[in-house]
Order: C-alpha cells, then sequence, then structure tokens
C-alpha cells in the first residue's frame, strides 16, 4: 500500500504511482495556464484546477501526464476464469503471510475488531504471530495489544467483538455513539471522506468518531478486514450469482472498485486523524492467490453450509487438539455491513434527518 510522487530537479522530470487496488488515493489535476497539480488530497487542490481525475490503482504517471498501467495481474481479465482447486491449508498459509508482511511496523499498533470474520480472522492471525514471539512489542512501545470497536449501545459488533478479543487475548477497548453524535459529525466526515456516496460517509462516520479516539491512546497503525468480501463473494447478493463465470467477474469489478468506497472511507476516516490502515486480505501477493482459485468454489450453494466466504471459514476450522483461531459462533458467522453492525439506528437515523 503506497503511493509517491518523485520529482528530479535536475532533469525536471517527475514520476508518480499508486499502489496495485488503490489503497492510498492520489489525485491528479490541471490548472488555468496549463501547470500540473497532484496530491494525495483533493481539497488541497481542487480549488487551483480546471479538470482533476484519479490516478488510477495500478498506474503511473510522468512528465506526458498520461496514465500507464503497471498492475496487470491475468485476473483482470474478465475473459479469463480461473479452474484452480483450492488448498484450504495454503489459503491459510497465505493469509497468514499476508498479516505477517502488514505487521512489520516501527510504531504501536492496534486491531480494529468488529466482531464478523473478516476482521476476526485478521486479528486471530496477528495475535499468534505475537504470541509465537516473531514482533518484539517493547520495541515498538508496546506491553499488550489493543482492538476496538464502536458502535451504539447494546450493538451486534459490540457484542460479538467482546467475545472475539476474549478469546484471542486482545485489550479490548468499545466506543460507544450515539446517533446525535454522528448526525452533527456528518461535515468533518464528508470533509475528511471527499465523497457523498451515502453508504461510504454511513460507515465512514462511526470509523472516523473511533480512531479520534484511537489516535489519544498512542496507536499508529491498525489491520483492518476490508477486501475479503470483494475476493470472496461475501455480500448476501453474491448467493443469487447465476454462474461461477459471473461470479468471478462481479468479483473481479468489486475489488477493482474498491478505492472509490471502502478503501478510500478506510483511509481517510483514519488519516484524518493520523493513523494508518492496513487490509493484509488486498496484500498483492495474497489478492492474487486468492483470484486464482475457482470461482466454483466461492460460490455459497456449492457448500454445505449455504453460506458465504466458506472456503475462507472452512480454512481456518481447526481439527481436534488444535487451538482455535476463533470460536465457531465468530468463524460462520453471516456477513452483516459494517454500517448496520454498528446498530440498525444509525442508518435510520440517517434516512430521517438527511
Amino acid at each position: 500500500m503506497w503511493t509517491f510522487f518523485l520529482y528530479d530537479r535536475s532533469t525536471h522530470t517527475y514520476f508518480a504511482a499508486r499502489d496495485h487496488v488503490g489503497i492510498v488515493p492520489l489525485y491528479i489535476g490541471t490548472g488555468k495556464r496549463g501547470e500540473r497539480y497532484i496530491s494525495s488530497e483533493l481539497k488541497a487542490i481542487v480549488n487551483e484546477c480546471v479538470s482533476v481525475e484519479i490516478l488510477k490503482p495500478g498506474h503511473y504517471i510522468s512528465n506526458d501526464w498520461k496514465q500507464v498501467e503497471w498492475y496487470k495481474p491475468k485476473w483482470h481479465d474478465l475473459d479469463y476464469i480461473p479452474k484452480k482447486k483450492v488448498d484450504l491449508q495454503e489459503l491459510r498459509n497465505q493469509l497468514e503471510k499476508a498479516v505477517r508482511a502488514q505487521l512489520a511496523t516501527d510504531a504501536p499498533f492496534g486491531l480494529l475488531l468488529s466482531g464478523g470474520v473478516d476482521s476476526s480472522l485478521v486479528a486471530a492471525i496477528a495475535m499468534k504471530i505475537v504470541h509465537q514471539n516473531e514482533i518484539d512489542l517493547g520495541r515498538l512501545g508496546m506491553n499488550q495489544v489493543h482492538s476496538f470497536c464502536i458502535g451504539l449501545e447494546d450493538s451486534p459488533d459490540l457484542i460479538k467483538s467482546r467475545e472475539v478479543a476474549k478469546a484471542i487475548g486482545t485489550v479490548h477497548h468499545e466506543f460507544v455513539y450515539t446517533c446525535e453524535e454522528g448526525i452533527d459529525a456528518l461535515p468533518e466526515v464528508v470533509y475528511h471522506l471527499e465523497t457523498f456516496n451515502p453508504t461510504t460517509i454511513r460507515a465512514g462516520t462511526p470509523m472516523y468518531l473511533m480512531t479520534r479516539k484511537i489516535k489519544a491512546l498512542g496507536i499508529k497503525m491498525l489491520l483492518s478486514g476490508e477486501g475479503a468480501d470483494e475476493i470472496f463473494g461475501g455480500y448476501l447478493y453474491f448467493h443469487k450469482a447465476p454462474t461461477p463465470e459471473e461470479f468471478h467477474r462481479e468479483t473481479i469489478r468489486k475489488v477493482r472498485d474498491l478505492h472509490k468506497y471502502d478503501l478510500l472511507r478506510a483511509n481517510k476516516a483514519c488519516f484524518a486523524h493520523g493513523v494508518e490502515v492496513r487490509p493484509p486480505f488486498l496484500h498483492k501477493a495474497f489478492i492474487e492467490y486468492a483470484m486464482s482459485l475457482d470461482p466454483a468454489e466461492k460460490m455459497p450453494r456449492n457448500n454445505s453450509k449455504n453460506i458465504e466466504k466458506y472456503i475462507l471459514r472452512k480454512a481456518f476450522e481447526v481439527k481436534d487438539g488444535e487451538t482455535p483461531y476463533l470460536p465457531d459462533e465468530v468463524l460462520w458467522r453471516q456477513k452483516e455491513q459494517f454500517s448496520d453492525g454498528v446498530g440498525y439506528k444509525w442508518r435510520d437515523s440517517i434516512i430521517v434527518n438527511i
């Protein structure tokens, strides 16, 4: 996850690029006199430009200002339908590698924990790595690992995240907010998220409120579960996919659009307070492995439980005598949207007040 801009004063040449799926934003614009602008914040350049565009994920630009695609994986091809059968142990290993890679940090880190299967798996793997002493917490200025969740009073996420935190051994923090606090924060949220997309704002508001409090605790980096639903077809409407081919094409579309919605929300809501969010499911090597799997094995109707993300859940179902990653009731919990999991009244409140 990265974006960068390089300028060579001696040759007056520059080069800017963005990561493979657009975890970090970058905007480019042209001014009234043809001058060029580039920024990770739209608000920094929009008033100076006559035109602004997003630097697309997996693209770069140089002096000719033309966007060039550098990331061209096989899974981008809508006509290529992979046939690789899933190896559950390999799937588990690949996600563990992704979490381990994202834990490379020099700053205190924490875990976003909604209690759903995606964030819970990331958190459980991270805690396994910590318990195996692969990370020197003392070097990072940490004694223990902290996890965080936000919701309305008695919301589903608060209840479930509490169970997960107890099971994996984190110091857990629950932040309770009210609909009134959320509505009061909407102008700030829109300013920082730089979007009017209703779903993004609805989910971004509690994340924005939560990260403000996380920053006060000295946490600089967070791991999250973004990306799993798009890669594995985790949304409930994927049950209606007519064929494996259409299922796979929809996962491609969802992953390639993530930079417009969930990644934008996670990055901007958290960086508004100077906190970085890292999504291991979108680690480059993990995406390429997961998107090489036969989509028929991802389809809910093709498994005994008729549940979304079956192969991901099954990969972390342990044998007798093994220490479980997660309690079964969490591992097999059905999907809830983040903005619904924090409390259904939040969604209804926005509809009534806006």
